[in-house]
């Protein structure tokens, strides 16, 4: 079969023939319905270099993933071949606390798998089938596209935990800032509009994303550019943003995001660009919280999906071709496009 895979760091993805996977004990087939192109698959494939994480290519991409069972390994239960389901991204050990509390992402035993998941090390979504190498990684969908779902795995799962550790900063009155609305940002914003009184706010360079953010509930969309800062705190009623989600995370972006914040506020940086924050007593305003996040939890991904089947949320989606893919990775490093891009390698 045909898959998209990281054949080394440092150039882009490239096409190329696989062997279909089978099933082991434990494990479920996959047949792929979506699968997200993400910003950090643009970092794997230029920024990153041998020996940086504990797994090396050659592995298939695409971590943000959904479709059908297709096969089920020797002892797996509790799935009908033909269902529909995503996959939970982060694989962690299943066995330490923080996995018990289906809190996979912060696995504290990465030494037990490798640290590899679906798309990060261990081959993803961007082929016609995929393994996942536990059931517990499996979440039933019901009645969503399965290419609907996909971004939720993260383009939805990561800002949505990033929201909830913010919402009791969220009264009436208060403000939100969503930086960079791509992705992940169109998400967030949906997420504080449908979970808090907070006027939402919306910050990105390009005229476009801004528009998307405006059409799916920011209450204000503001050009990220020198007077980005001043205009954030006008909005507020002069008071700054209790609350930044910075889903870029490069220099500016953090710059403006501490800039913007309110004393007693809270800055998230979500987006991996590999900027940095200096630091000192009087570079922040006091009591300003700064945090990052990854992921977030499985009992949060069922919350995600629930939200979308609802009508809550909704994934601002272009499909491709899997023989599209490189060129889609050339547009969204060019920016050019909107919401999520999901490659759909079967029907």
């Amino acid at each position: 079969m045909k898959a998209l895979q990281l054949t080394a760091f440092k150039q882009p993805g490239e096409l190329v023939e696989v062997d279909q996977p089978e099933p082991g004990p434990g494990e479920v087939l996959i047949r792929i319905g979506g699968a997200g192109a993400c910003h950090s698959d643009l970092h794997l494939m230029h920024d990153f270099e041998p020996g940086m994480m504990p797994w090396n290519p050659p592995f298939t991409l695409g971590h943000e993933n959904a479709g059908w069972v297709e096969a089920l390994g020797a002892g797996v239960s509790g799935l009908e071949v033909g269902e529909a389901v995503a996959v939970y991204g982060p694989w962690g050990c299943g066995l330490c606390r923080r996995c018990a509390l289906g809190m996979e992402n912060y696995c504290e035993r990465p030494d037990l798998t490798g640290a590899a998941v679906g798309g990060l090390g261990a081959d993803g979504g961007m082929a016609p089938y995929m393994v996942v190498p536990a059931v517990r990684h499996v979440v039933p969908i019901g009645d969503l596209d399965p290419a609907e779902a996909a971004p939720l795995t993260d383009a939805g799962l990561t800002p949505y935990h990033a929201v909830k550790r913010a919402l009791p900063l969220l009264t009436p009155g208060t403000t939100a800032v969503v930086i960079g609305v791509g992705g992940l940002g169109h998400m967030a914003v949906q997420m504080l509009r449908a979970l808090s009184p907070a006027t939402v706010i919306a910050v990105d360079q390009r005229p476009e994303a801004l528009r998307l953010a405006e059409s799916v509930g920011a209450h204000h969309g503001v050009v990220s550019d020198d007077e980005a800062a001043a205009t954030i705190r006008d909005l507020s009623g002069g008071q700054g943003a209790d609350v930044v989600l910075d889903c870029v995370g490069a220099d500016a972006t953090l710059a403006l995001g501490a800039a913007a914040s309110r004393v007693l506020g809270q800055l998230t940086i979500v987006g991996i660009a590999g900027g940095t924050l200096p630091m000192s007593f009087f570079s922040i305003p006091y009591e300003v919280s700064v945090a990052t996040t990854y992921w977030g939890s499985l009992p949060e991904l069922h919350e995600v999906l629930a939200m979308a089947r609802s009508g809550i949320i909704t994934p601002h989606v272009t499909r491709f071709d899997l023989d599209e893919a490189p060129s889609v990775y050339e547009r969204l490093a060019a920016g050019e496009i909107e919401g999520r891009a999901v490659i759909v390698p079967t029907s």
